[in-house]
């Protein structure tokens, strides 16, 4: 099954051809604030709504984040070895050498940064580089802490696209990588038991019509339920929460106007709108407040 988020917080299925929605909130009585996690925490099936008629065109509504406010959003860093190899090669994308999540492990990404692709893109400055990064990523399912690799994929709901929308420069990844709309999930969750494979999907981003990303996710340096053991050590892992599995080569900078499609085999597509600030980050007066 195919969820999605919609328009007020709905939850919905979208139907086998992509193009109309079934709603769920209404027909499971679903009125929390997050319906997904209400939805896979509770005692509810909607595999019985699977073939109903749409309730609603796609074109319609307005697709949201699958999970509107995760408690937590997971990324791995550098990823895939071709990425790690465009980056060393690009000091504006890291100055630092070679490293993995064994050497410094995950990084997280500020709830508030998280929408749905219909949301679109605000590049926060006019004056720093902004790069695209598409991904892979999945919602958990069941808490987990201190699981094997191996226990891993038992806990997972689902897969979605995920767009790491990066500031370059020296700062923090979590700080550059935080801004509003800089973290653009969609257009659904594809439920585990869909996906034959994690670990050998296609996927592409198109940026302006133009294929800038194209790779499979089996060449991840760490699976999907490696970087769950990893983040699982010692840390609780709730219902909802997002993970990120990194990105392959091909990230570009963005610009006011520019268009992204995403898409990943047997996940789905997406088209993001990107737009632009009149605003310096040079001219930004950050001084010690009531000091002299």
């Amino acid at each position: 099954m195919r969820f999605v988020r919609y328009d007020d917080n709905q939850l919905g299925l979208l139907t086998e051809d992509g193009n109309g929605v079934i709603d769920l909130s209404d027909r499971l009585g679903l009125d929390g604030d997050e319906p997904l996690v209400e939805y896979i925490e509770g005692d509810y099936d909607a595999a019985e709504y699977e073939n109903e008629a749409p309730d609603y065109d796609v074109a319609d509504v307005e697709i949201g984040s699958p999970v509107g406010r995760p408690g937590k959003v997971i990324a791995a860093p550098l990823n895939y070895e071709n990425h790690i190899e465009e980056a060393i090669a690009d000091k504006d994308i890291t100055t630092e050498e070679w490293f993995s999540i064994k050497d410094k492990g995950y990084f997280l990404k500020a709830p508030s940064s998280v929408v749905g692709p219909d949301h679109g893109i605000e590049l926060p400055f006019n004056d720093r580089r902004t790069d695209h990064e598409v991904e892979l990523a999945f919602v958990m399912g069941e808490e987990a802490k201190d699981v094997s690799a191996e226990e891993a994929w038992d806990h997972i709901f689902g897969y979605t696209i995920l767009l790491d929308i990066s500031l370059r420069g020296d700062q923090d990844r979590s700080n550059r990588k935080s801004y509003d709309t800089f973290t653009v999930i969609g257009p659904c969750v594809v439920t585990a038991d869909e996906i034959d494979d994690p670990q050998n999907l296609q996927m592409q981003l198109d940026l302006n019509g133009e294929r800038r990303q194209y790779e499979n996710t089996g060449d991840m340096v760490y699976t999907c339920a490696d970087v769950v053991q990893y983040a699982s050590l010692g840390a609780t892992l709730e219902v909802g929460d997002v993970i990120t599995t990194g990105t392959p080569e091909g990230v570009s900078e963005l610009h006011d106007g520019d268009t992204i499609d995403a898409e990943i085999e047997d996940v789905g597509s997406m088209t993001v709108d990107v737009t632009g600030r009149n605003v310096s980050y040079a001219d930004a007066n950050v001084t010690k407040g009531g000091q002299e």
